[in-house]
């Protein structure tokens, strides 16, 4: 009997843990939470059954085992220190100032992170077993909560694949999603209890109970964003890390960007106050990373945080209010939109009365109807959200909110994304689509026109008189001038009459949409609503391709050999490109005078040994500055990379080349100094003569 129970045994743990795994980390689950149930109770009932089958990396064990008489402080192997943060724009350029002066002009690759609202912990697994868990505690010692962490059903008690290291230390957050917070408040509610204030709070008590039967109840999370003692990592890059950990099994810190430079990880920021993604769990700021190992050790570390690290964090501020109803709005791309309705309420000094939802799953997530008392946060420049449902202080049964099947504006049928969580009308005509269209259009991020606000927009549509992009350039000052619209008069009673939109009006309007006919081909293709494509995504096209003509040429399959484009980028564009909407908006703006080209970048030779390559520069070089030796890479066709991989064609390897050394001849790099690339150089140039 034991060897039939043994099998099933091993069949049970690994299916557990693969639905744990997809449930957990890949939010894709793949069975009912009834279906579930039944494979960890026969599980429990065997291991019952067969004490001699019990394993401490059982999916059972996630139940808490006994209590703790009290928390235990263990001494760091290798300290785990703060981060240092900043709040203004201003500080964290300074900030990538000093690091690239630190690092004597190298180029630096910055990796961008959500700071999650948590509660730090380390975690430690030996030959792949989940042996410790610490609080950071001052940095040199933390409290251990191994008890607790092994509730937390996203990180596996054995790590994932045949030859694990032999000691693996990651870093990361505890958290807890707001829905789950709702959740446990409800229960709390239910049982006379006090409901916790937010998900900070709740996660910080929780990982230091003694009972760990009550933490497996509160349904903690972990994400990984950091290192400690390692022994068998092969990673020498940030980004490399989260893949290997990734594969081990553990959940990496999601949604992470790799930036090339300072500029491009201050607009990143840009782009993310303004379009911060809906989120399940809390999040006050970014963190931003250098990425190469071996710079992060010439940084080296201050006395409570390291150098090559800093938090740009948000200003968060919240309030509890009623969401009256739900509406939706149309986007530019056609995306549905649903908005909630508040009770207006203070938060951070302005009156706040309405909150972006995001889309249909958040609300399933949050659970959220009309009528509800919510929990609305704003942060930074983000506009107001709602993150959580304060279920317990529902009255009665409320009707579950649907979403509408049909466009609110065109009545068209609307379509999910495949694969994706956004619905969206698909109907190109779509008023509602050709308002928010021209109002991005006009804005500093597109065309930057003067004068062409929300309100000008709503003018120009309302009198007939725009029906596209082209139609902006098609406007005369007589035209617009004797527009009228309404404004509130001056006075007591404060009341709305219709006022001409004037000469003076009229000509600055004009002047700004005649100047920007000339901002060329990368601004106009990030202007007029081509999904995927921003300011960055359309100056690295333009780049490669600088003319429509050109760009209208180009297949999918080129524009995804871009560095830095990818399928999902390339399959829009050029549907984009080739669509009959595309081809009138292109061929309309080009008749309108519209410039759809840019300066031709200067022309690369073909015929030398750095074409097409992937090169990487390494340690303290003679000959050559750092902007210098990457400027020189890039005129010459090649791509000038920070970290060593598969894909290097050449390590360029200077005095004290350290670990890009050790890895290019691990994986067969070619090596070559400066000489040698000198004289790569000066063959070309003899043989062209």
């Amino acid at each position: 009997m034991a060897q039939p129970a043994a099998k099933r045994v091993q069949e049970l743990r690994q299916e557990v843990r693969r639905l744990d795994h997809l449930y957990y980390v890949e939010a894709k689950p793949a069975v009912t939470d009834l279906e579930y149930d039944r494979l960890l109770q026969e599980l429990k009932q065997l291991e019952t059954a067969h004490p001699e089958l019990r394993s401490a990396d059982s999916p059972t064990q996630r139940i808490g085992d006994a209590p703790v008489e009290h928390l235990v402080q263990v001494q760091h192997s290798v300290p785990m220190l703060s981060i240092d943060n900043t709040y203004s724009r201003q500080e964290l350029q300074a900030y990538f100032d000093r690091t690239e002066k630190l690092l004597e002009g190298e180029s630096i690759q910055w990796v961008m992170e959500y700071k999650i609202d948590g509660v730090a912990a380390s975690v430690r697994y030996e030959n792949g077993q989940m042996k410790l868990a610490l609080t950071r505690g001052n940095g040199t010692v933390g409290d251990d909560i191994t008890h607790n962490i092994r509730t937390v059903r996203d990180l596996p008690l054995s790590t994932r694949g045949e030859t694990p290291p032999a000691v693996l230390e990651v870093r990361g957050e505890v958290y807890m999603t707001n829905a789950d917070l709702a959740d446990l408040n409800l229960r709390q509610a239910e049982a006379g209890d006090e409901p916790f204030k937010n998900t900070r709070n709740v996660t910080a008590g929780t990982i230091r109970l003694l009972d760990p039967a009550i933490a497996a109840q509160r349904k903690l999370r972990f994400f990984c964003h950091g290192v400690g003692q390692t022994e068998g990592l092969t990673s020498t890059t940030h980004i490399d890390f989260l893949e290997e950990i990734g594969h081990l099994g553990i959940p990496p810190t999601p949604d992470v960007q790799l930036l090339d430079g300072a500029a491009a990880a201050i607009e990143a920021v840009a782009i993310l106050e303004d379009e911060m993604p809906d989120l399940p769990f809390e999040v006050d700021g970014i963190v931003f990373k250098v990425n190469d190992f071996a710079q992060r050790e010439k940084l080296g570390m201050r006395s409570k945080s390291p150098r090559w690290l800093i938090a740009y964090k948000f200003e968060r501020y919240e309030a509890t209010t009623t969401l009256n109803s739900i509406t939706v709005q149309v986007g530019k791309t056609g995306t549905i939109t649903p908005v909630a309705h508040l009770t207006p309420v203070d938060i951070a000094d302005t009156t706040v009365s309405r909150a972006s939802l995001h889309n249909a799953d958040e609300i399933e997530r949050l659970d959220v109807r009309e009528g509800d008392t919510v929990i609305v946060e704003k942060a930074g420049k983000i506009i107001p959200k709602v993150v959580r449902v304060e279920k317990h202080m529902r009255q009665g049964e409320l009707t579950k909110w649907t979403f509408p099947t049909k466009c609110p504006e065109c009545s068209s049928e609307l379509v999910r994304d495949e694969g994706g969580v956004y619905i969206r009308c698909p109907n190109p005509q779509c008023p509602a689509q050709l308002r928010q269209r021209l109002i991005y259009f006009g804005s500093r991020t597109g065309m930057d026109i003067d004068g062409l606000g929300d309100e000008v927009v709503d003018l120009l549509l309302g009198h007939g008189l725009v029906h596209s992009y082209a139609d902006l350039y098609r406007l005369t000052v007589d035209q617009v001038a004797q527009l009228t619209w309404p404004r509130q008069r001056k006075g007591k009673d404060g009341a709305m009459i219709d006022v001409q939109f004037g000469q003076l009006n009229a000509e600055a309007l004009i002047k700004g949409i005649a100047a920007s006919r000339n901002r060329g081909l990368a601004r106009v293709l990030s202007s007029i609503s081509i999904r995927h494509v921003g300011p960055r995504v359309a100056r690295v096209i333009s780049h490669d391709y600088h003319t429509i003509e050109q760009l209208m040429d180009a297949s999918s399959e080129d524009l995804a050999a871009i560095h830095e484009i990818g399928d999902a980028i390339a399959k829009s564009v050029t549907e984009f490109c080739h669509s009959t909407a595309g081809q009138t908006i292109f061929r309309e703006l080009a008749a309108a005078g519209v410039q759809l080209s840019d300066p031709e970048p200067e022309p690369i030779v073909g015929d030398n040994p750095i074409f097409g390559k992937t090169v990487v520069v390494t340690g303290t070089l003679k000959q050559f500055k750092r902007a210098e030796i990457k400027g020189l890479i890039e005129k010459l066709g090649g791509r000038a990379s920070t970290s060593v991989s598969k894909k290097t064609d050449f390590l360029l390897a200077g005095e004290k080349a350290g670990s890009k050394l050790a890895k290019a001849k691990e994986l067969g790099v070619n090596v070559i100094s400066e000489s040698d690339l000198q004289a790569m150089l000066d063959q070309r140039e003899s043989s062209d003569t």
